[in-house]
């Protein structure tokens, strides 16, 4: 088959090695500016379109980064490299991609008037950005759909590199924590794709925003691990936003680097010089909130009571907090996450914390059980331990005896 324009400017398919034939299917050629006005009416912040040619440097590094460990256990787009970095797999025949950002962007709510301690969630999470994102997106790919074409939103998910296609269509640059920002405005956005086999691109793809970082090293210097290992290089087994999301025993040795932070971690966002500029400009003059994607029941979790995802049931714990990754849709690992917090921000002197790490280490959850001698001990509750002290737990009795820096 090969591909003629009619004189309306419509796409027909003709007969097979070039030799004309009955027409199969007309398809209206897509407007591109009416493809990126549509997305910007829909709320996407910013709006560009690429190639669907494969990412082959994304790939190469994907599978550098692999070998090398610097995944930690990460699937996401590590789990197919092949996969997420050629947008044909998705979508038979793809040729180009509709890039969107969308900002989630919040000024932090002033600290609750709570004596209980409390838990950070990481801005992205306060409430659930990738639900409009992926809504807007498939108005673009349903008016795609509409003229004949293929089209499928990609988003958050291990179908595309979300960071490669929005640097391709011109969106940003990658910044130095391996964000993207977007001139002007940072790197607080969410980002996603319509993969399609419409001809929107025939031009190539548009020129890389040139890098805006330039010597600064402030997201290096500020990440509370290290985990920023060369400028763009993320080692996942040291980043705090990962590591709450990975399951097993939290790392030893970043426990205390936890510090209040329940889930996900800002930091080397909020240091970086263009977003805090934005923040400040936002601060001044814009509002705290956007009303476009404000939750139908009012809540924006910018922080959590530490206590309460201790005693709260598993079911409570997935209807407030599902949206967030939690291995395997199980909630000890919320538990396990909070006993770490507890022992950063949690009074020892306090009757209820106590009483909240004395039914941990008496629970029937030996992970749990085990993060609770850390909390114990981090708090100077060394007198809860004879509640463990002939625990038959290999991990719970490596806790009894592992170093521990205790809170002064």
């Amino acid at each position: 088959m090969r591909e003629r324009t009619d004189s309306d400017g419509d796409v027909a398919w003709s007969g097979p090695c070039g030799h004309d034939g009955p027409v199969v299917a007309t398809r209206s050629l897509p407007d591109v500016a009416e493809l990126v006005a549509l997305g910007r009416e829909q709320g996407l912040d910013a709006v560009g379109v690429a190639s669907a040619e494969p990412f082959v440097d994304a790939r190469r590094e994907l599978e550098s980064r692999k070998a090398r460990g610097l995944h930690g256990g990460m699937a996401f787009t590590y789990r197919s490299p092949q996969r997420s970095t050629t947008p044909e797999v998705t979508v038979p025949g793809a040729r180009a991609l509709v890039v969107g950002a969308r900002s989630y962007w919040r000024s932090r709510p002033a600290a609750p008037a709570l004596r209980r301690p409390t838990a950070a969630v990481a801005r992205y999470a306060w409430t659930d950005h990738y639900t409009p994102l992926r809504l807007a997106l498939d108005v673009v790919a349903q008016r795609l759909r509409d003229q004949g074409w293929q089209a499928r939103v990609a988003a958050d998910d291990n179908a595309l590199v979300d960071r490669a296609a929005a640097y391709r269509a011109g969106l940003g640059w990658y910044g130095k924590n391996a964000n993207l920002l977007l001139p002007g405005h940072g790197s607080w956005f969410v980002l996603g794709s319509v993969i399609t086999d419409a001809p929107l691109a025939e031009g190539g793809s548009p020129q890389p925003v040139p890098d805006g970082c330039g010597s600064c090293t402030r997201c290096l210097d500020g990440c509370p691990t290290g985990a920023i290992v060369a400028p763009g290089v993320v080692d996942a087994r040291r980043c705090l936003a990962w590591l709450v999301q990975a399951d097993g025993v939290f790392p030893r040795e970043h426990r205390v680097a936890l510090g209040d932070r329940i889930y996900g971690c800002d930091d080397c966002q909020e240091v970086c010089p263009p977003n805090r500029r934005f923040d400040r400009h936002r601060s001044a003059g814009g509002p705290a909130s956007d009303p476009r994607d404000d939750p139908a029941d009012g809540r924006q979790e910018a922080e959590v009571d530490v206590l309460d995802l201790l005693v709260a049931t598993d079911e409570q714990l997935l209807a407030r907090h599902g949206r967030w990754y939690i291995p395997r849709r199980d909630p000890r690992y919320l538990r396990r996450n909070a006993l770490v917090v507890l022992g950063n921000v949690g009074d020892p002197r306090d009757p209820v914390v106590q009483d909240a790490v004395r039914a941990a280490l008496q629970g029937d959850d030996p992970l749990l059980r085990a993060h609770a001698v850390w909390t114990a001990r981090r708090l100077g509750l060394g007198g809860l331990l004879r509640l463990v002290q002939d625990d038959p737990d290999p991990v719970v009795r490596d806790e009894l005896v592992a170093p521990v820096e205790v809170r002064r």
